[in-house]
């Protein structure tokens, strides 16, 4: 792995440089110009907010160019970062497994193979795909049945052993086991759309044909993995109020409540008990409907031979496309399976333990200070991981240099973009400001816990890094304080600035998301 200068010694170069060069006065800490000054009257009168009332804030802005520092509030203070974790991650990703990176998901077979007998086991060995749709295993299935497979005497097993069976992260805590954003981790997972929440069912429940009558209750994907338990009723009228919740260490999920006639279904994503058993369901349930039959039992976790011929496999989308749902929709998900499959190209081992050791390794590289943090998991999910704003801001200083740099800006998510993909996580933030359109930055969001970490441009055109740390406050939401000094920061000019511009911006408090979660715009969740 090859060796970087740090943020601070290259800021430092710049920074003696500018000074043997004629140019325009520049802000010291001894001697700020008035429009610095003003700026740090306005971004501390902005956390003078009475929401912040006993709580912890950590701001941190510099010039990503040259690392000069614009503003700093307790940037050497360790604060749970929620989402900004995956900062790290999807950065050591990109630069450890690379942009082209791709999982593959197997089918082979063992035993002689003739006249469309396969006189052995049917293995469908799983490769980290978090992407992996019903869509997808039925496209495996049809070319089995293409290759001419008709019976299958063994059992088919579900190889799962590219990573650990560590399923839940460290330290997560156990009611949030049953939501979509804490899944269980596996090598080989369904995911039920192209929002790719790997290890979830979206459970569906329309209204039944009369009053007193069930709910009718489906799912996506069709799967018989998980039982139903539907104890809900349709009312004449009423208001809707529908609940899915799945029972620990079962896939039995229990309805309940009540849906009005001629209302929209309801529906929610809930995760499934041990995801490679949902593989396996949904891709038997694939091979029987192409005319391939298993004669013997389903296996779960048990290796493929070497020996084993291919029949058939799938490749996933690149890792660079992968960035996408990932950052702009917070993915906790595609976090953990990075992290393994970290661990897993560099050390042979899928494991959370090796994989967050590389990843440690990458960022003390790029220049962050490893020894001021601790990171516990890939998505930012347990509130063990602790990392100062300063680091951050100077892990988004180092990696614009990175030839991957422009695929990993694009994927984060931007401020007021209507488009989901595009927007992500700050969607509805910021519209109708200067920093719409112009924000990149990702979200972090638990009870008590909100921060803001990646790039502006300012009224100068210069590109600011910044990292926004909330920690420990009883308000609903301070996502509005976080909007307010980004918006600063866009507006922030060193010509012609005005107390009146730089004065503390409005900006709408944006929506609260649950403990974990964070607002996609698109889960029936209030966000």
């Amino acid at each position: 792995m090859h060796r970087r200068l740090f943020p601070r010694t290259l800021a430092l170069a710049a920074l003696v440089a500018a000074a043997a060069t004629a140019g325009a006065p520049s802000a010291t800490a001894e001697s700020p110009t008035p429009a610095a000054t003003r700026l740090n009257a306005t971004i501390d009168a902005i956390l003078a907010d009475s929401r912040l009332a006993g709580a912890q804030a950590s701001v941190v802005v510099k010039d990503a160019a040259t690392g000069e520092t614009v503003y700093h509030r307790n940037g050497d203070r360790r604060l749970v970062p929620a989402s900004n974790t995956k900062l790290l991650t999807s950065a050591a990703a990109l630069e450890l497994l690379g942009p082209g990176h791709r999982f593959s998901t197997e089918v082979r077979s063992t035993g002689s193979r003739r006249a469309g007998l396969v006189s052995g086991n049917l293995y469908l060995r799983g490769g980290g795909d978090p992407t992996m749709l019903a869509a997808d295993y039925d496209a495996l299935a049809a070319q089995v049945a293409a290759e001419g497979v008709r019976v299958v005497t063994g059992n088919l097993v579900a190889d799962d052993t590219r990573y650990d069976d560590t399923r839940l992260g460290p330290d997560w805590t156990w009611d949030d086991e049953p939501y979509y954003y804490a899944a269980q981790v596996s090598a080989l997972t369904v995911a039920p759309d192209t929002d790719y929440d790997a290890g979830t069912v979206i459970v569906h429940a329309a209204p039944g044909a009369s009053a007193g009558a069930r709910p009718v209750v489906t799912t996506t994907p069709a799967t018989g993995y998980l039982k139903i338990d539907n104890r809900a009723q349709t009312v004449a009228d009423g208001e809707t109020s529908i609940s899915f919740e799945r029972a620990h260490g079962s896939n039995t999920v229990v309805v309940t409540g009540q849906i009005a006639l001629g209302d929209q279904p309801e529906s929610d994503w809930v995760t499934v008990w041990e995801p490679t058993g949902y593989a396996a369901d949904v891709f038997r349930a694939a091979l029987r409907k192409h005319g391939v039959r298993v004669l013997g039992r389903t296996v779960l976790g048990q290796a493929t031979p070497e020996e084993a011929a291919e029949v058939t496999r799938h490749e996933s989308m690149p890792l660079a496309k992968l960035m996408v749902p990932f950052l702009k929709l917070s993915n906790n998900g595609h976090a953990e399976v990075l992290t393994k499959e970290i661990g897993r190209v560099l050390t042979g081992a899928g494991t959370w333990s090796a994989g967050l050791a590389a990843i440690s390794e990458y960022v003390a590289d790029a220049g962050m200070d490893t020894g001021t943090l601790r990171q516990r998991d890939g998505s930012g999910l347990s509130r063990r991981n602790l990392i100062p704003a300063d680091e951050f801001v100077d892990l988004l200083t180092a990696v614009r240099a990175e030839p991957w740099f422009d695929t990993w800006y694009a994927a984060l998510p931007v401020a007021g973009d209507p488009d989901r993909f595009v927007g992500g996580t700050l969607r509805s933030r910021m519209r109708g400001t200067p920093a719409a359109g112009n924000v990149h930055a990702k979200t972090g969001s638990l009870t008590g816990v909100s921060g803001l970490s990646g790039y502006v441009t300012d009224a100068d055109g210069r590109v600011l890094a910044f990292s926004i740390l909330l920690n420990n406050y009883l308000a609903s939401s301070v996502k509005g304080l976080e909007d307010q000094i980004a918006i600063a920061l866009a507006s922030y000019t060193e010509k012609g600035v005005t107390a009146a511009r730089v004065a503390p911006p409005t900006a709408p408090d944006a929506p609260r998301a649950p403990e974990g979660r964070e607002c996609s715009w698109v889960k029936p969740v209030a966000c």
